[in-house]
Parts: C-alpha cells; structure tokens; sequence
C-alpha cells in the first residue's frame, strides 16, 4: 500500500469508473455525490477524507458561511473577525493560515479558485453543497491549498420561474434576509439572482461610550450606543447560464456586497509571575479566567467593500472538455479603533491625555490595569494616552484558467494553465489620539490626529503555473494517479513611508521606567527602517523574490467490496512566501534585540512553506446506507511553516509573518454515520492531533512546543430528526455538539520570555482550555414554507476564541466566544 501511495492525483474525488447516470442513481438511493472534479463522482469512492454537507444539511442547520462550514467538520478549526471581518484563519490538522500571510485552504467555488483570503467567510449566496477537502490539494484546486479545499457548489437556474425567501429575528437585535429568485430566459438561457442582509448589535459593550454624550467624536454605527462587535451588512449575486449548444456553456457571475462594523475584539492581560507574587495574581491570570471589560474611547469601525466577477465556458472540442474562466476580485478593507501604546507612556505629555487621564482615574478597566496613581493603562484605554491605530488592506486582482480533459472509464487525464496578477497595499498607522476621532488614511499631517508611526508597502504578485493529472483504473476496483502542478509567483513590494516627516512623542530608543513612565527620543523617523543607523541608504527600497514549487499528489484507491474502499496518498503542499512591511525588522532590533536582548529574528520577507503529507484509510458502509463510516491516519512534515507574530511597544503595533523551521504533526481521524430509518440520522466525527516544533531560529526556545492555533482534539456529534406529519410536512429535530480541545496559539507556550519592562514573562496561562458548544434547532418543514427557533451555544459557554501573545509586552490579547444566540427564521419558497 506504501509503495502504491505514489498514484493518485485527486485526494477528494471518487473512482472514474463511475458514470454520471450510476453516480444519480446512487444519489437516489442515500449516497452522497461529490463534484470535486467538476463531474459527479460518489463520496465513498473519493481516496482521502472528505466532509460534505448537502444542501438539506446546510439548510437544516443554518450554515452560510465558512465559519458554519469549520465548526461542523472533525479535525477543522477557525478563527474569524476577532480583528476585522476579513480576517480569517482556518487550520486544518495543524496546518494553519497564518494572519496577513496567504491563505492555507482554496476556496473553490463554482469552479473559480477564490484568491483573496478576505473573502473567505463572506456569504456566497444560496448554497447547493460544501466538500471540505483535507491534506494538500494544490495539484489540482490550485493555489494556497496546502492544508486542504472548501469546493462550494451555488444553486443554478432552474427550468421554471422559483423563488426563494427567509429572514430571521435573534439575540442582540440581530436580523437576517436573504432571498433568491431563479429561472429560464429562453430556451438556452437562464438566471439567478440572490442576495443576503444581516445586522446585529453584538454581543460585547463599551462601558465607557454608553451614551450620546460620550459619543460626540466617535458616532456609531448600529442602534445600541455601547456596542462593539456590532455589524451591518449585505450582498448580491447575479448569474447567467448560456447554452447557445447541447455541448457549450457559458456561465457568467458578479457580486457586491458592503459590510460595516466594529473591529478589535480584545482585552490585554499581563502574564508576568514576578508582578503577581509582588503585587497580587492577576498580573498573571489563567486567560481562560479573564473578566472581559471593553472601555475605549474611540469607537472602532471597520469596513468593507468587496466585488467579484467571473465568466466561465465548458465545452467538449471532440477529443477533450474544455473549461476557461476569467475572475476578478476587487477587495477594499480598513479599520480604526484605540491604540496600544498606553502601558509605554510616551504620549504623556500631550495635553489632551493629561486631561483624560485626570478626569477618568479610577475609571474601572480589565484588571490589573488602572488609571491613574501610577497604574499602567490597558491598550484601548477610554484616554487618549494610547493614541489611535489605522489599518489598512486593499487588493485588486485578476485570474484566468484554462483546462482540458479527457478520457474514458479507465483512463482519464487533465491538463491546464492557471495565471494570476494581484495588487495589494497594507498600512499600519499609529496615530496621536487629539480627542477628535481619526482620520481614515494610511498617512496624514492633520493636527488632530496626526501619524506618529507607519508601516505602508505596495505589493504586486504574479503567479504562472502549469498542471495535469491522469488517472488509471488498473483493475477492476483498483485506481491509481499521478497530478503534478508547478507554480512560479514573482512577487514585489515599494515602499510608502514618507522620508521627511519625523515624529513628535514616538521615539527609537527606551530609556527606563521611571515611576511608571517611559521615555523615547521624539522627533524620529516614522519608520526606524529609514534611520541610517539602521539602513546606511536611508531609503526603504523596493524588493523582489520568485517562488517556486512542484506540487506532485500520489494516491491509490482499491475497492475490497461493494460496500468498503481502502485508501492511501501522499502529497506536496505549497505556500508561497513573502514580504512583510519594510521596516519590520529594524523595528524588533531597535526597540527589542537592542535594548533587552530579546533574541528575536524577524525577517522584512520570509519564505515558502512546503509539506509534505501521507494519509491512509478506509470507508465503507452497510448494504442499503444505513451506516456509513470512515477512519484515517495522517502524517505531516511541514518546513518553514508560515506563523503570524504580534508585537506591541513604544512604535505602536507591529504584525508579521516569520517562518517555524520545522513541524512535525500526526494524528487520526475518524467519522460515522448511522441512519435507522427513513427520519432519523445519527452521527459522530473526531480527530486527535499530536505536533511538534522540531526546529524555529526565529525564537529557538520554542523548540519541543506544539504547533500554534491547533486543537489537541475535536468531536462532533449530531442527531437530526425529521419526522413526517403529513405528506408534505415534516418537524424538524436537530441537535449539533462540537467539542474542541486545548489550543495555543503561539510558539512561546510554557516558555519564560523577557519584556520590555525588565522583568520575564511567563506564557502557560496562554492555552485556551478545552470547550463545548451546543446548538438546538426544532421547526416545520412543509413543501412551500418552513418554520424554525435555534439556539447556539445552548449553555452560554464562557470561551476564548482567541488567545495571541505578545511576548516582549509581557502579555497577552484575548478575544472572547460568541454568548448564547437565541432567535427564529421564516421561509418561503414556490
């Protein structure tokens, strides 16, 4: 089996023997039909692990978006919209997508390979079936598709004029929308036009902006003054199919869709022992322990605006099919809120933070910071001591693809071009906080919120790749492949930071603590990466690198019975590396290696990520479907993998991608699914991960730990009953458990670490314990309309949903889990 591990191309689709109209027979009778090939191919064929949830399943219990999708699915995990609402990291058996790095998981959708991770957990409209793939999957779904694939399949036009509508009423005055209209235009035409809306005030509240007063400089964006996670947004989507032949096909789509809300979900705790044994334990609380107070003075908002077009043709030229696309992605994202820099004091002597300072000591924030009589403030402090943050993320790109294949029941084969150019700019900008709101701008002069600190780059990306595949039957219930892709991405960066601007508080050296207070060299350059002493050119000058990968996937398959496939394969994963904003590296040498020592190594680029994955398994089921179950053993070896690092200091804040050497990760996974009659469906999934930092010259202590944002385990557990009380009418029953095992999110785990406040800090207390969640949904279901309350998180679970340390601070941020939801939705169909 380990030698035939290296033949076969796909590790989510089935046996090729298998025909279309087999493939709807087997559908009609309980079997689940995956399209991971752009053919209808049978799940218990497929040689790899593959989560499917069908349009019923989606329905039932509520999913929309890849965030639903994840937490329904053994071994996946995400972290979503803690920081802004593009910002979505999804791991897949310990791999994972490092924050303002690329993608870890293709989004395919339709047959368009999605290229701007922002995009990710959007609403995509009405949704006929998810397949999430694990394991590398570049060879065939393309790029950034090293942990695996979410393939979405949206619903196409229908024969006849059908329509659709359901809205929603739930905790937190959250309403939703959505509606969907679908039909012929002529006899090869037809449309679909669909769109979504949703609001909600959220679930965390500011005590420090609850009324219009307070609000005068910071105006809000929902109906509850005192919200902080709060969002409002929607979406459209339009589609036209055209056939202008029985063998050629046409399928044009675009999208808009705008969201606005808040950003920065997070408190700060210190995680220093010395402090606690001095002045009392919460200078170094369990996170999971933390009591979550939300008091800024700036009301953070982040928007976004996203648009998407694509036109795809399929066709059969006689020897072969042909499917080329064109996509367009246009993705303009930015956020403000408060800033982090109140604990280093430096903006002290601004006028307007002495004033806040005064008239709000005492003022209550998370403990152990204070206000006043020397306490450090929290980051997002309601004084304007920690000054403002802007952050800014926009990308434009373009892709075309181009495949041919063919073949017969025994040999099938694929072979294609895939091209991509994107343009993205990234700014971070720290500003001084006048009391007067902030300017949304990478860079300004303004006296009333004038930049202190920038980072600002344009980058520009150019992929090339090459790839095919064939797939051989070589007996009867044996099937092997070979698919190979190769990717060249050229990538560029300039940079934006003004050379002649210097600073008014923010400085380039630390001098000490006095009573609290630190003091910097003011008048500095606005970036250290143009000092001289760091940079003899002055000048941060424009970059370019060139990755390259051969992305080979080997798998077998071979069907012991009708009812039980063994499976194996191995693969390649790739991710391509990068830059990070100019300057990044003078700025932890300045403010970190040179005046602690902290032995850190940050790079201004890092680079590629390669894995190299082996899975085998085996799934089957019971004649007539009534149990159907899979298990699955992985390995992975994963060099410099891709981690996202936050550091916070006297230059505001600094985000990074590094690379960790060496990974190590293996685990099992397992699923089953048992259907006793007609109405009722029972069914269990898990993984058990096991990983291990064999080598990170980035931060060499860090060696031994486990691989960051990787649960130690997780289980899923459901039961759905849809009871019939009349021909067309059922009660619908559903019950969805998932547990999630401990995770860390860092490298620095149990390790002790010095900070820039002389002391070291300590980062146990940082892992996220293990968590529960359960979710109820009871409705009727009739053949024109449906009915339905839910309820998530059941037993209002107190969780994280993130835990980032920032090591040199002495701390950590930690964003809290969604509270209990509580609502009903109505729908309507003809």
């Amino acid at each position: 089996m380990a030698i035939a591990a290296l033949v076969s191309f796909n590790p989510a689709v089935a046996q090729v023997g298998a025909e279309q109209d087999s493939a709807d027979e087997n559908q009609d009778s309980g079997q689940i039909v995956v399209t991971a090939r752009r053919q209808s191919e049978l799940l218990r064929d497929v040689p790899a692990s593959v989560s499917v949830l069908t349009e019923d399943a989606l329905v039932n219990s509520g999913a929309t978006t890849a965030e639903d999708f994840t937490q329904l699915t053994a071994g996946v995990t995400i972290v979503a919209g803690n920081t802004e609402a593009g910002d979505n990291q999804v791991n897949i058996r310990g791999l994972n997508g490092a924050r303002d790095g690329e993608n870890n998981v293709a989004l395919v959708i339709d047959g368009v390979l999605k290229t701007n991770v922002a995009v990710l957990n959007q609403d995509h409209g009405e949704l006929e079936q998810v397949e999430i793939l694990k394991g590398p999957q570049g060879a065939l779904y393309g790029r950034n598709a090293a942990a695996g694939a979410i393939v979405i399949t949206t619903k196409g036009p229908t024969d006849y004029l059908t329509g659709s509508a359901r809205v929603g009423y739930a905790t937190d005055k959250t309403i939703t929308a959505r509606a969907l209209l679908s039909g012929p235009i002529s006899d090869n035409a037809g449309f679909v036009i669909n769109g979504d809306f949703a609001r909600s005030d959220g679930f965390l509240r500011n005590s420090f902006l609850p009324t219009t007063e307070n609000r005068t400089l910071y105006p809000g964006n929902t109906t509850d003054p005192a919200s902080i996670n709060n969002y409002s947004g929607w979406n459209i989507n339009g589609r036209l199919v055209l056939e202008p032949s029985d063998v050629t096909k046409i399928d044009a789509k675009v999208r808009y869709g705008e969201r606005k809300g808040g950003a920065i979900s997070f408190n700060a705790i210190f995680q220093i022992p010395f402090l606690a044994d001095l002045l009392g334990p919460d200078f170094n609380i369990d996170a999971n322990d933390h009591q979550f107070v939300f008091a800024p003075n700036i009301d953070p908002l982040n928007q976004q605006e996203t648009l998407d077009a694509s036109i795809k043709l399929e066709t059969d030229l006689g020897f072969a099919d042909l499917s080329a696309y064109v996509a367009y992605n246009n993705n303009k994202n930015f956020f403000y809120a408060d800033g982090t820099s109140g604990s280093f004091a430096f903006f002290n002597g601004e006028a307007t933070c002495q004033t806040t300072s005064a008239a709000l000591a005492g003022f209550p924030v998370e403990a152990p910071f204070g206000i006043g009589g020397g306490a450090n403030l929290p980051p997002y402090s309601p004084t304007s001591c920690d000054g403002t943050q802007y952050q800014q993320t926009d990308q434009e790109d373009i892709s075309a693809e181009i495949r041919l294949a063919g073949g017969d029941s025994f040999l099938n084969w694929q072979a294609g071009v895939y091209y991509l150019h994107l343009d993205r700019r990234v700014c971070r900008n720290l500003g001084l906080d006048t009391g007067q709101g902030v300017i949304a701008q990478c860079f300004t002069t303004d006296p009333s919120n004038p930049t202190e600190a920038l980072i600002d780059d344009d980058f520009k990306t150019d992929v090339f790749a090459l790839f095919g595949s064939v797939n051989y039957e070589i007996q009867t219930g044996l099937t092997a492949g070979l698919a190979l892709r190769y990717d060249i991405e050229k990538r560029d960066s300039s940079n934006n930071v003004p050379t002649d601007v210097r600073t008014r508080w923010v400085g380039n050296v630390l001098t000490g603590f006095p009573n609290g207070t630190a003091t910097t060299a003011a008048n500095y350059y606005l970036n250290p990466g143009l000092d001289p002493a760091n940079n003899p050119s002055g000048v941060l000058g424009d970059r370019s690198r060139t990755f390259k990968q051969l992305q080979p996937k080997l798998s077998i398959s071979y069907r012991a019975t009708d009812y039980l496939n063994l499976f194996a394969n191995w693969g390649i994963g790739f991710k391509s590396g990068g830059f990070n904003n100019g300057g990044s590296a003078a700025v932890i040498d300045n403010f970190f290696n040179q005046q602690f020592n902290a032995g850190i190594t940050i790079f201004d680029d890092f680079n590629k990520e390669t894995s190299s994955a082996f899975e085998v398994g085996l799934k089957g089921s019971t004649p007539g479907n009534v149990v159907n179950y899979e298990i699955a053993g992985y390995y992975t070896d994963v060099t410099d993998m891709q981690f996202f690092g936050f550091f916070v200091g006297p230059f505001g804040l600094l985000r990074v991608v590094s690379n960790i050497d060496k990974v190590e990760l293996y685990g099992i996974e397992a699923s089953l699914a048992v259907k006793p009659n007609s109405w009722l469906t029972l069914s269990a999934s898990g993984n058990i991960t096991e990983s291990e930092i064999k080598r990170n010259s980035a931060r060499p202590n860090t060696v031994g730990n486990k691989s960051p944002y990787t649960a130690d385990y997780t289980l899923n557990l459901g039961a759905e009953a849809l009871v019939p009380v009349s021909d067309d009418t059922d009660i619908l029953l559903k019950a969805d458990y998932r547990l999630t095992g401990p995770t860390w999110f860092h490298t620095v785990q149990d390790n002790d670490v010095p900070n820039q406040f002389g002391l070291i800090g300590n980062f146990t207390n940082s892992q996220r314990d293990a968590f529960g969640i359960l979710n109820l949904r009871i409705g009727i279901n009739a053949e024109h309309w449906s009915l339905a309350a839910f309820a998530q998180n059941v037993t209002n679970k107190k969780f994280l949903q993130e835990v980032i340390p920032a090591p040199e601070f002495g701390g950590s941020f930690v964003a809290p889990g969604s509270d209990r939801v509580i609502g009903v939705e109505a729908g309507f169909k003809f």
